[in-house]
């Protein structure tokens, strides 16, 4: 290895800054790739989406209803899926992730009643359903709200 054989690594260099309209020899002369006349090779080029005065797609699909941007985005989990953990373990958000439950709770995490239960743990999450809080309690378990 010496200075003459140095090299960046495969892949690791991209210009974009390629000299278009130098002459024959660059492979990309004379009309600089805008291929011959008309407005794609004016300068000033139609905007993107533009079809020529014809009504755009844009304009012509139906926009119906809205986004909420005060929604929050609350991931459920059923009862049944708690049956991985043990007797007396406290169940929070982040051991949901680390028995990969849930992947991420942007917004919050709620247990829902569905499925059965049979051990006695404690729950910490964003909501329970009525039915979920009232299993969790009758096997003497806790379902705190945080």
């Amino acid at each position: 290895m010496d200075l003459s054989n140095l090299r960046p690594a495969e892949g690791s260099k991209q210009s974009n800054n390629f000299r278009r309209g130098r002459g024959h020899g660059s492979g990309n002369g004379k009309t600089a790739g805008k291929g011959h006349k008309g407005q794609k090779a004016r300068s000033g080029s139609p905007r993107i989406g533009f079809e020529g005065g014809q009504m755009p797609l844009y304009r012509r699909l139906p926009k119906r209803g809205f986004t909420n941007r005060n929604t929050k985005e609350i991931v459920a989990i059923n009862m049944s899926a708690l049956e991985v953990f043990d007797n007396d373990t406290v169940v929070t958000v982040d051991t949901l992730k680390e028995q990969g439950i849930i992947r991420h709770a942007k917004d919050g995490v709620k247990i829902l009643g569905n499925g059965e239960l049979t051990k006695k743990l404690t729950v910490q999450v964003n909501a329970f359903s009525a039915s979920a809080k009232e299993k969790i309690e009758a096997l003497g378990g806790k379902a705190e709200v945080i």
